[in-house]
């Protein structure tokens, strides 16, 4: 049986000023599935992921989301297509509330700009839609709260709502455990497996025992190469990728 390829990349590249970041990835991930992408320090994660959601221009290779060359496009006309990326650094408002952040990400339904200035009258529309989702990732209870006084894993939380506000099909998450504490990293883990049963998810993630409890498959970076991919058994267990986080820790 055919797998359902939601996004592919072939050869993917990227070279800065002689230096060659990504070499020559292919990847696949699978519709429906939680794809996770690692690698220890400096093995090209980050720059592949901005690769794929189109903040950086590939220097060779070809990307395909759903059918589609998305090669040259730019990142807002992807996410139009349904491919949503979140980011390592806070990317929500942090003098709006949690519900205005979230009623905000949702004004994109009018097919207008983010208009500020709208009347609360009109914008208040939004309102039982941006509590729903503010309900589905936990912070029913911080509606009205501004977002810069969210604990740091509630915030990541948001940031999670507002990217589900545009209704993807597909969720690129990066690093979603950053600089979280156990609880957190619970909770939010729990939430990217609800979200993961109704949509693709690929994430780039440090967190090992996150990776092994949530990911379907895994591709390994390093030195900008995929060296390994599979299920976290697979992964795990290959020679190759135990001595490359083991050389990268002795580095």
């Amino acid at each position: 049986m055919a797998r359902d390829i939601i996004l592919s990349a072939l050869g993917l590249s990227k070279e800065f000023k002689g230096f060659l970041a990504v070499s020559n990835v292919d990847l696949e991930v699978e519709r429906g599935t939680i794809h996770a992408l690692i690698g220890p320090n400096g093995a090209g994660k980050t720059t592949c992921f901005n690769l794929l959601t189109k903040f950086l221009q590939p220097t060779g290779g070809k990307i395909v989301y759903d059918g589609r060359d998305i090669t040259a496009l730019p990142p807002a006309d992807i996410a139009r297509l349904g491919l949503v990326r979140s980011f390592q650094i806070s990317a929500v408002f942090p003098h709006l509330s949690t519900l205005e952040n979230v009623r905000i990400a949702l004004q994109r339904r009018r097919g207008e700009s983010f208009d500020f200035w709208r009347s609360e009258r009109v914008l208040s529309k939004f309102d039982g839609e941006a509590r729903e989702l503010l309900g589905q990732v936990g912070l029913t209870e911080f509606a009205h709260l501004p977002a810069i006084e969210l604990p740091y894993g509630r915030k990541r939380a948001l940031e999670i709502a507002t990217t589900l506000a545009l209704d993807p099909e597909m969720l690129l998450l990066d690093e979603p455990m950053a600089g979280m504490g156990q609880e957190d990293i619970e909770r939010i883990s729990s939430l990217i497996k609800r979200i993961g049963r109704e949509r693709t998810i690929l994430m780039v993630e440090h967190n090992l025992s996150v990776v092994a409890s949530l990911s379907d498959r895994i591709t390994v970076l390093a030195r900008g190469q995929v060296l390994a991919e599979g299920d976290y058994t697979a992964v795990s267990r290959d020679p190759r990728v135990i001595e490359a986080y083991i050389g990268a820790g002795h580095a």
